[in-house]
């Protein structure tokens, strides 16, 4: 299987400030495995959209997978109760 580029938007780096640093530390190891595999056992795909879930804990990493360029673009990281809002 090809490797894929994970790519972030730049809201993501403001979404991990306000998390503890091992937190922090954890959520980028789960995000930095999606080159490998964007579609992990672990990940489910959003109903309605086009976004997939990655569980780390109580936080939950949403991404968009692009399979024609091989991109895996990181949309929102955030607490469990508050990522799926608008």
């Amino acid at each position: 299987m090809a490797r894929y580029e994970v790519r972030f938007r730049k809201s993501v780096r403001k979404d991990l400030d306000p998390i503890p640093k091992q937190d922090v530390q954890r959520i980028v190891a789960a995000m930095a495995t999606l080159a490998d595999d964007p579609r992990p056992p672990q990940a489910r795909k959003l109903c309605g959209s086009e976004k997939y879930r990655l569980r780390c804990g109580v936080y939950r990493v949403l991404y968009e997978i692009q399979d024609d360029i091989l991109v895996v673009c990181v949309v929102r990281v955030a607490h469990r109760k508050d990522v799926y809002r608008d």
